[in-house]
C-alpha cells in the first residue's frame, strides 16, 4: 500500500490523492481517490467499504510508515485480525523485492494519466475528471500481461479476463443519444490514454532502474555517508546543505538493498535503515597526503529542526492511574493525522509550557 499525494482536485468531493493497493501475487492493483489527510480512521472505513467486501481480510501488508498505518488504531486491527504489517525501508518503496518495482510504476502512470486532464461533460453539464475515469486505468492495468507472470492480473485472480469496452461498443448505430455518444467516446479516450500511461511509465522504470540500480558492496563495521535529499528538517538553507551527513558505523544488512546504521546526535530519532541508494563509502583521509584537510572524530550530524509531525498543540484532559504515582496526559497533535494520546509527563518535551496552559484553560472552565 502507498498513497499518491499531490493531484489535482477531483470528483464531487475534491480528491487530491489517491491509495494504491497491489496484490502480491495476481499484481492486480486497486486504486482509491481520497484526501490526503484523511485519519487513520478515515483509511480504514475506505479500505473496508471498497476493498475488504470483496477481498476479504488481508494476510501481510507491506507499507511505509504513514502515520495512518502506525497508529494505535491501526496497530489494534492487525492484532484483532491477524494481520502482520512490514514497514519498507525508510525512503524506499521497494521492500521485500516488492514485485519490480510496482508500486513506484503505478504511482508514475498513475500521475501521467491524472496530469492528462481526461473530462467528460454529462447532460447535467456536470465535467467528470481523473477520479470518473480513473477505473480505465485501473482496467488497462488488469487486462495487460505481467512481465514477471506471464499472464494478466484478471487472469491469475479470476480465472478470466472482463469484456473490454472497445471489443464490446456497437460501432455500427446510426441513432444514438448525445450523451450516450459523448460517454462513448470519453470511453475511447480513457483507455487509449490509460495504455499509453502504462506503456511509458514501463519503460521509465525499466531505463530509470537499469541506469541506477547497482549491488551493494557494504559490510558491517564500515563506515557511510547518508545522502540529505530526504532530510527535510535539518536547519538552514537547502542550497547550503551538505549533500552527505557522516561517517556513519554499518550495524548490519538487511537483504541486498537496505543498510542500517548506528545514528548519533540529533540524528539518532530518525529510523536507522536506509537503501542502499542513499549511501555511500566514507573513505578516511591520508594525514600525511592531506595535512590541512580536517579529521573527523565523530559523525557530523547537522542541527535538525522540529518535525512538524508529531508536534504538541495542546494537553486535553489528565487521569490518574491506580497503583501509579505519575499522572498520564492526554495530548492532541498539530497534524491531524495523529491520533490523540496518552503520555507520562516525562514524554512530553517542553511539558512546563503545555501543562502550564492546560492548568490556565482548567481554572478559566
Amino acid at each position: 500500500m502507498d498513497w499518491v499525494t499531490g493531484l489535482p482536485p477531483g470528483g464531487k468531493k475534491n480528491y487530491n490523492a489517491c491509495l494504491v493497493i497491489v496484490d502480491r501475487f495476481s499484481k492486480t492493483p486497486i486504486f482509491l481517490p481520497c484526501h490526503k489527510d484523511d485519519t487513520a480512521m478515515d483509511t480504514a472505513i475506505m479500505i473496508w467499504q471498497q476493498v475488504i467486501s470483496w477481498t476479504g481480510l488481508f494476510k501481510h501488508i507491506i507499507s511505509d510508515r504513514d502515520p495512518k498505518f502506525t497508529s494505535d488504531l491501526w496497530r489494534g486491527l492487525y492484532r484483532l485480525f491477524g494481520t502482520k504489517l512490514s514497514f519498507s525501508t525508510a525512503y524506499h518503496p521497494q521492500t521485500d523485492g516488492l514485485a519490480e518495482r510496482m508500486i513506484q510504476t503505478l504511482e508514475d502512470m498513475l500521475r501521467r494519466f491524472c496530469a492528462y486532464g481526461l473530462e467528460f461533460k454529462d447532460s447535467d453539464g456536470f465535467t467528470h475528471d481523473w477520479v470518473t475515469l480513473l477505473p480505465a486505468l485501473e482496467l488497462a492495468y488488469r487486462t495487460s500481461t505481467h512481465a514477471s507472470t506471464g499472464k494478466t492480473p484478471a487472469i491469475l485472480e479470476k480465472g478470466w479476463n472482463p469484456r473490454l469496452p472497445q471489443y464490446s461498443l456497437k460501432k455500427d448505430l446510426v441513432e444514438v443519444h448525445p450523451t450516450a455518444a459523448s460517454f462513448k467516446n470519453m470511453l475511447d479516450k480513457a483507455r487509449k490514454h490509460a495504455q499509453q500511461s502504462m506503456d511509458n511509465a514501463f519503460e521509465y522504470s525499466k531505463q530509470n532502474w537499469e541506469k541506477k540500480h547497482k549491488v551493494p558492496s557494504f559490510k558491517i563495521g564500515d563506515l557511510v555517508l547518508i545522502s540529505t535529499t530526504n532530510f527535510s528538517n535539518i536547519k538552514g538553507p537547502k542550497k547550503l546543505r551538505n549533500a552527505f551527513v557522516g561517517p556513519f558505523v554499518v550495524k548490519a544488512l538487511h537483504g541486498p538493498n537496505a543498510v542500517e546504521v548506528e545514528l548519533y546526535g540529533e540524528l539518532e530519532k530518525k529510523h536507522p535503515t536506509f537503501p542502499v541508494s542513499l549511501l555511500k563509502h566514507y573513505n578516511e583521509s591520508d594525514a600525511e597526503l592531506f595535512p590541512l584537510r580536517k579529521e573527523i572524530s565523530e559523525a557530523e550530524v547537522p542541527p535538525l529542526e522540529e518535525s512538524e509531525e508529531k508536534k504538541i498543540h495542546k494537553i486535553l484532559k489528565d487521569k490518574k492511574i491506580r497503583g501509579e504515582k505519575d499522572k498520564l496526559y492526554l495530548v492532541r497533535y498539530r497534524n491531524p493525522i495523529h491520533e490523540d494520546e496518552w503520555l507520562p509527563e516525562k514524554d512530553i518535551k517542553d511539558a512546563d509550557k503545555y501543562l502550564r496552559r492546560f492548568k490556565n484553560s482548567k481554572h478559566k472552565d
